[in-house]
Order: C-alpha cells, then sequence, then structure tokens
C-alpha cells in the first residue's frame, strides 16, 4: 500500500510539473504582442479605423487616432491582413525575429474610391518608387502644429524652405524653396496649377483657408513628379483637399490667441451612402488684430464637396472652396534704427492713422479668389483609366494705400511714430480751392477670369510598363485698374492718365492711373512611360506648351486706335525630365534625376515697359537640373540625402525697390543663375510614443552675369529716366531666404491622451534682398541678415466629453520671443563703398522683423 502511495505521488508531482510546463508554455505564447502602425502610402498619413486581422484567426482589432495597433496573440505563424475602405487589402507575413518589432503598415489607394480627387495623383510622389527628393505633412500635423501661423510656415521643417509673415500682415506669408522665389514654385491644389498667370506668384491670403481643409500638403524639391505641363524649378507643393471622410460625422472647432485671435469653424461629412452619393461642408471665420502694430484683419473660409458614385466604371466629383478677407497691411520696411526708436518697438507699423477718431488703415488688401472644379474618373477596363477636371476661378479684390501729393508720414502729430492724423489731411483737401484731393486713398485692383481642364489617360502596358499622357489647357483674363477708394474730404481727384478722359475728375469707385488687360492663353501635354520591375523604378517626360500673351490698354490708347489692342504673342516651352529609383535592399535605395527645359517669359518680360509694343529680346528661359539621393529605412529610422544642381541661363523677373518713399520696379531680362546644394533629412522614432525630425538644408545660390542695362518704372507703370546699366550682379549671392537651415522637432507622447510637442529652426547664411540699380561697382557685396533660431512648442490632449472624441490644443511660436530679422533690403550707396565692397549697417538696410512670441489654444469636438 505505501508502495502505491509513493507512486500516486510520484504521478501528481509528474502530472503537476507537466501542467507547470504547459501553463508557462501557454503564458509565454500569450505574451507576444505584434505592434505597429497603418498608414497611407503615398501620404505617410496616419490610417484611423483600418481593421487589422490575423489570418486563420478570430483576433483582430482596429487602428487608433495615430493609426497604431496591438495585437496580442499565440498563434505561431503570423500573417497581417489590413483593411480600409477605398485601399488595397494587404497581407504581411512576420517572421520570428519581426514579432516584437514596430510594424508600419503602408496601403495604397485603390484608386476608384469616391474618396480621392483623382487628378491630384497624377502629381504625387511615392516614397521609395518615385526618383524625387520629397517631404509630406499630413492632416494630423497641421491640426496640432498650426495654431496663429500662416499655413506656408509649417514648411519651414522642410529641407531647403524658408517661408515667413514678410511684413506680419494676415496672409501676408512668402515662402522660398531652393533660393527661387514662389513665382519659380509650382504650386497645385487638388492637381490644378494655382500659380498666377503673368508674373508665376502666389499670394497665400488667397488661400489661407485651407489649412482647414487640407488632407496632406506634400513638397517636391527640384523637378518633382508633376505630369501637367508645368515646368518646376525650385520645386513642386502639392496640396491636396479633403474630400469624403469613410464615416459620417463633422467637427466644431472654436480658439483664442494673443492681440484678439479668434477663430471659429464647423464641419460635416454625409460618409458614402448608400446610393452612392456623399457630400462634405466646413466653414470658418478667423479674426484678430494681429500681432503687430494697426494689423486687424477678417478672413472666411467655405468648402464644399458632392461626389457621386455612378457605378463601378466612373464617379464624378464636385468641389468648391474660397477664403474671402481682408486684411491691414505693414507695407513701408523700415530701418533698423527706427524700429529702435519706435516706442512700440518691432510692432511698429507705419501704415495706419486716425479718422473720425477712428482706426483707418492707409495699406489694405481685400480679396475673393474663389475655385470650382468637376472631376470625373473613369475606370475604361482593367488597365487603362481617364481622369479629367474641368475648373474655373473669377477672383475679385485689390490693395489699397495712399496716393496724391502729400506725404501722410508728414501728419504725426503726436510725435514721429504716432499714428497719421488723417483728419488733418481731409482739412487740407476741404481747404484747397479747386476741390481737387491733394492726398486720397486709392485702390490697385487685380480682377481675373480663369478657366481650364486637365486631363490624364493611363495605361497599364503589362506587369512592368505604364504609359500616361495628358492635356492641360487654360484661358485667363486678368484686369488691372486703379480706382479712388476714398477722397478723404475732396470733391474729386484730378487725373489725365486717360487719353479717352484726359480732364477726368475722378470719384470713389472711378479708374484712375492705369486701365489695362492681360489675355493668357495655354495649352500643354506631357507624355510619360513608367517602368518598374522588383528593385527598379524609372520614368521618362516629354512634354510641350504654348503660351498666348495679349495685351489691351485703355487708358494709353484711344478706343478708336487698333493699337489699343497689342497683337498675340506666341511662345513654346518644352520639358524633358527622367529619372531612376533602384531599392537595394528593403534598408537603403539610390535615386537620380536629370531633366532640361525652355518656359515661355512671364507676361511683364514680353511687354515689358507696360506699353503694346512687343519686346523683341525676350528669350526662352533655359533651365538644366540634375539630383542624385540616398534613403536609408529601418522600422525606427529612416533618412535622405540628397544633392541638387539648378542652372538658370535668360531669367526673367521683375524686382520692386524703393528710393525716398517712392515705389519703383525693374524687369529683368537675360539673368543668369547658378543654384546647387545638399539637403538632409531624418525621423527616428526609437520607442512607440518617441518621435524625432530633423533636417539641414545647406545651398549654395548666385547670380552668374552681369546685365548691360535696366529700365525703372513707377507706380503708374510709366518708364522712369533713361535705363541704367551696366549692373554688376556676377557672383553676388541669390538673397531673400537663408542658404542654411536646421530643424529639429521632438513629438513625446506622454501618455494614450496627452501629446507634447517642441520645434527647433535654426537659419543663416542670409543675404538680403538688394536694390540692383546701385550695383554699379564691380565686386559689391549685399548685406547678411543675422544667423537666428527660433523655438515653439505645442500640446494635444485628448479626451471624451458627453461621449464625444475632444481635443484640446496649446501652441507657442518663438516661445523665447527672439527679436530677428525675417526679411532685409540692402540700400546700396556708392559713397559707403571701400575698396569696391559694400560696408553695410543698420542706417543703410530696410528690413522686416519677425513676429515675436505668440499663442493659441483651442477647442476641437468630432460628432
Amino acid at each position: 500500500m505505501k508502495r502505491n502511495l509513493l507512486k500516486g505521488i510520484h504521478e501528481l508531482k509528474s502530472f503537476t510539473i507537466c501542467l507547470l510546463f504547459l501553463l508557462i508554455s501557454n503564458v509565454s505564447m500569450a505574451q507576444v504582442s505584434v505592434k505597429g502602425q497603418v498608414i497611407d502610402a503615398i501620404t505617410r498619413e496616419s490610417i484611423i479605423g483600418a481593421t487589422v486581422s490575423i489570418k486563420g484567426t478570430a483576433t483582430s482589432t482596429i487602428t487608433n487616432t495615430d493609426g497604431k495597433f496591438v495585437l496580442n496573440t499565440t498563434a505561431q505563424q503570423i500573417i497581417l491582413v489590413v483593411n480600409y475602405l477605398s485601399y488595397n487589402e494587404k497581407e504581411i507575413s512576420l517572421k520570428d525575429g519581426e514579432r516584437s518589432k514596430f510594424n508600419v503598415i503602408e496601403l495604397e489607394s485603390n484608386m476608384t474610391s469616391i474618396s480621392e480627387v483623382f487628378v491630384r495623383f497624377n502629381s504625387m510622389a511615392i516614397d521609395r518608387k518615385t526618383p524625387v527628393a520629397v517631404s509630406t505633412i499630413n492632416a494630423s500635423l497641421i491640426e496640432e502644429k498650426l495654431g496663429s501661423q500662416e499655413f506656408p510656415e509649417l514648411l519651414n521643417s522642410t529641407p531647403g524652405v524658408y517661408a515667413t509673415r514678410a511684413g506680419g500682415g494676415f496672409g501676408d506669408s512668402r515662402l522660398n524653396l531652393r533660393g527661387f522665389q514662389s513665382e519659380n514654385v509650382a504650386v497645385m491644389i487638388n492637381g490644378v496649377p494655382v500659380n498666377g498667370m503673368e508674373n508665376g506668384k502666389i499670394y497665400w491670403s488667397n488661400w489661407a483657408g485651407l489649412s482647414e481643409v487640407t488632407r496632406f500638403m506634400q513638397v517636391q524639391r527640384g523637378l518633382g513628379a508633376s505630369k501637367v505641363a508645368v515646368p518646376s524649378i525650385g520645386g513642386t507643393i502639392n496640396i491636396a483637399t479633403k474630400t469624403i471622410d469613410a464615416t459620417k460625422g463633422g467637427h466644431l472647432y472654436q480658439g483664442f490667441g494673443n492681440d484678439g485671435y479668434n477663430k471659429t469653424s464647423f464641419s460635416y461629412s454625409s460618409g458614402l451612402m448608400d446610393n452612392g452619393w456623399a457630400f462634405s461642408v466646413l466653414g470658418s471665420k478667423n479674426t484678430g488684430n494681429g500681432w503687430m502694430e494697426g494689423g486687424k484683419f477678417e478672413a472666411y473660409n467655405y468648402f464644399f464637396n458632392v461626389s457621386k458614385k455612378i457605378n463601378e466604371a466612373h464617379t464624378l466629383a464636385l468641389t468648391a472652396f474660397g477664403a474671402p478677407q481682408n486684411h491691414s497691411q505693414r507695407f513701408d520696411r523700415l530701418t533698423i534704427q527706427e524700429y529702435r526708436d519706435a516706442p512700440q518697438g518691432l510692432k511698429y507699423n507705419a501704415n495706419w492713422g486716425v479718422l473720425n477718431g477712428e482706426y483707418q488703415t492707409i495699406s489694405q488688401n481685400e480679396y475673393h479668389k474663389p475655385q470650382i472644379s468637376l472631376n470625373h474618373n473613369w475606370t475604361i477596363n482593367s488597365t487603362s483609366s481617364l481622369s479629367t477636371s474641368a475648373y474655373a476661378s473669377i477672383a475679385t479684390g485689390g490693395s489699397t494705400i495712399d496716393a496724391g501729393s502729400l506725404d501722410f508720414n508728414t501728419f504725426r502729430t503726436n510725435g514721429a511714430y504716432s499714428p497719421i492724423d488723417i483728419d488733418a489731411i481731409v482739412q487740407q483737401n476741404i481747404a484747397n480751392p479747386d476741390g481737387s484731393a491733394l492726398g486720397y486713398l486709392r485702390t490697385s485692383v487685380n480682377d481675373h477670369q480663369w478657366y481650364g481642364v486637365l486631363s490624364t489617360y493611363t495605361k497599364k502596358v503589362n506587369d512592368r510598363f505604364d504609359i500616361l499622357a495628358g492635356i492641360d489647357g487654360r484661358y485667363y483674363r486678368g484686369k488691372h485698374y486703379q480706382t479712388v477708394s476714398n477722397l478723404l474730404g475732396a470733391k474729386y481727384v484730378a487725373d489725365n492718365s486717360d487719353l479717352n478722359n484726359p480732364y477726368n475728375r475722378a470719384t470713389v469707385g472711378d479708374r484712375v492711373s492705369f486701365d489695362n488687360d492681360g489675355v493668357i492663353g495655354w495649352g500643354g501635354a506631357f507624355l510619360q512611360g513608367e517602368y518598374s520591375h522588383g528593385p527598379l523604378s524609372t520614368f521618362v517626360t516629354l512634354s510641350g506648351s504654348n503660351s498666348s500673351y495679349q495685351r489691351i490698354d485703355y487708358f494709353k490708347f484711344l478706343d478708336s486706335d487698333t493699337k489699343q489692342k497689342s497683337e498675340v504673342v506666341n511662345t513654346l516651352g518644352y520639358q524633358v525630365k527622367g529619372g531612376a529609383n533602384y531599392n537595394i535592399n528593403t534598408n537603403h535605395n539610390v535615386f537620380a534625376n536629370i531633366g532640361y527645359f525652355e518656359k515661355a517669359p512671364f507676361f511683364n518680360a514680353v511687354f515689358m515697359n507696360n506699353s503694346n509694343t512687343v519686346n523683341e529680346a525676350a528669350e526662352r528661359e533655359k533651365i538644366m537640373s540634375y539630383e542624385l539621393g540616398y534613403g536609408f529605412r529601418t522600422s525606427t529610422f529612416s533618412a535622405n540625402i540628397n544633392a541638387y544642381h539648378t542652372a538658370w541661363k535668360d531669367k526673367s523677373f521683375t524686382r520692386s525697390f524703393q528710393n525716398d518713399g517712392i515705389n519703383y520696379f525693374g524687369n529683368f531680362l537675360g539673368v543668369d543663375a547658378l543654384h546647387k546644394g545638399i539637403e538632409l533629412d531624418f525621423n527616428y522614432r526609437p520607442t512607440n510614443a518617441l518621435n524625432i525630425k530633423g533636417m539641414v538644408s545647406v545651398g549654395d545660390w548666385k547670380w552668374t552675369n552681369n546685365l548691360p542695362q535696366l529700365q525703372i518704372f513707377d507706380e503708374a507703370q510709366n518708364p522712369v529716366g533713361q535705363p541704367v546699366g551696366p549692373i554688376y550682379m556676377k557672383d553676388i549671392k541669390v538673397g531673400d531666404s537663408p542658404q542654411t537651415s536646421m530643424f529639429l522637432g521632438v513629438n513625446y507622447d506622454v501618455f494614450e491622451s496627452l501629446k507634447l510637442g517642441i520645434d527647433y529652426n535654426y537659419f543663416a547664411n542670409f543675404h538680403s534682398d538688394f536694390n540692383p540699380t546701385t550695383l554699379i561697382q564691380e565686386n559689391m557685396e549685399v548685406w547678411k541678415v543675422p544667423n537666428y533660431s527660433l523655438l515653439g512648442v505645442n500640446a494635444v490632449l485628448k479626451l471624451k466629453i458627453a461621449g464625444l472624441k475632444t481635443s484640446l490644443f496649446a501652441n507657442v511660436n518663438n516661445l523665447l520671443d527672439t527679436e530677428y530679422i525675417s526679411d532685409g533690403y540692402a540700400i546700396f550707396s556708392p559713397e559707403s563703398a571701400s575698396s569696391s565692397r559694400l560696408i553695410s549697417n543698420s542706417s543703410n538696410t530696410q528690413v522686416y522683423y519677425g513676429v515675436g512670441r505668440t499663442w493659441t489654444t483651442g477647442l476641437k469636438i468630432n460628432f
């Protein structure tokens, strides 16, 4: 019996040991956690609500608001299956060593979803496939970081980009890319080009509301991936707006900030309904006093999209948006000493005063540029499709400033830096015996009508080769004239500018000084071949365009004169570019691209004397560019480095400058420049909670030839004197933006509902802009803006209020209230030159100081 008892105890011990081993084994298997994040393959934006499951099991989850997921499993073989509406399903097989890693899963759009704006993807770059230098900013980053910043300022984290608020007025920001000003940076919204047809410029105040509806913003530096016939020299900025969210819902937002900043917005989306229809709407209002003195603004934004999935082959989307606004401006740059002497300090603004005891700006911009587009996508068959967008924009508005024989700056009765006493100007006008205005306010109007169509055909020849072909047609008519906006007590403005009415006594609303139209037609086409097999992706693009210009002058010619309309000038342009990307393995890739193109000079270069006489010397601009790059990717770290070289021949552009308080400008022809540099950017995520981003950009940009002469014009577009020259520009640094910049951003999830961020920017090697007419000696130097750095912080707290997802945002920009110059303009003086070199100081430099410390906070409720 004792033997049986011992045997039983032994068996019980054996059973217990086996059970413990089994339990330990099960516990060990239960501890396997698969973590990762699901993102859009193009935008790199987190995908919220994607379903992630383990194939062959019932284990599944959905991604959170950051696109992240965690799956606990005991499965021996793990194959992740990821699904999301409007994206292709993706399967990922995880090896033993990959189970504990943070897996980033990229989903590709199925390209037939109603939730896409069709044409835009013809211009998007794809990581490790498209051979261009690219950076993408998604909607969540815009929401978290923007605050009261201007929309372009978010791109200061991108290599080669410099964005600043210029004078500091709402929407007055400007952007340079690789040293090129906005007229040579192609900006596209949903695939539609929006650069000004006459001068190529971008006025960001027209698009101030885009931040509310942007899904992502992609910056392609250099040649870019754009397939429309738009040659991008500095690069291409693609802004893709939101269309239809995957789910029904909307938001309410209320924000506050420094200097009376107040912002209210709402949105609603129906989601894709059973009948194939969907719509989205958004509206917002933004007001404030501005950081600078006398900087009041009032801006609105609206967005509307309605889409219909007709069947599996056809979808339609109608989109309309606009941002009507009016804002006070700080038009005049001042010397450094003037800012130091002003009691208001850096906030001093010379362009406002008091009228009838109330605030009155004398420098204001008011504009509304709505855009509406109808997009059609046709899936012809399994290998071909056609995407077409027809669009229209009818814009109106302009800028108001003082005019007349009186110097408004002399009417400061309470000191040199007090507001202008406009009532005293009124009294001067009233006392004038003949009733004409000695001083008044006038508005320079720039209305336009713009219509266009874009269409792209895609054919998949086989598994390796695709062909794309497209057309780009546009018609533009710009109306440019000045009107009297405020007589300031006078009876009329005496104006003899109009040959048809030489004794014009203009009252409010009447046209004075100039009145002319610019009519532009554009026709372009492109053909692209794409080859992709295994690790290699290549493309070659051929494109051609014709620009037709005509000028109509209603003031300088009698209505009966056939010369009132100029002849139509046609200029052909073309572009050849190509590139290749090779993925060495999962970690390394290299790319290269090269391109040559010739483009038509801008409108003002063809009619450079502001007359209807065609400038026969205007040549096509010639650009040769190439780039080399390398990329490195792991699950926690990614980096890119690239070098570029862009040579520009026969450049034409307009340069504005001041002399003794009077505004002048000159049209340049035949200018050569060389832009080259190196760019590095990286993204490091050592843990799920910590993300570190950074970039370094070092450029070497300079003018490479002298000019024989230059003609100067006044504000009324009349030539001033004889052409001056020669102009010694050779080897002078290209100014207007820093040639060296750095960025470091750290974002940390303190816990799931709280996220903190800190951003650091550094700018150096910043040469100021200059008055070219004073470059009368060789080897002169441009004044250099002092180096500076900026620090910004932000926080996001996510919580639920009454069951609704709610986010509380807080942003502080320029946390340390750094005093810095954001725009410098060197006034050369031959007397200040020593040994043929410029001696620069605070007395011969006009500047804009950058915005000081600002803050915003806002509450967003999603429903």
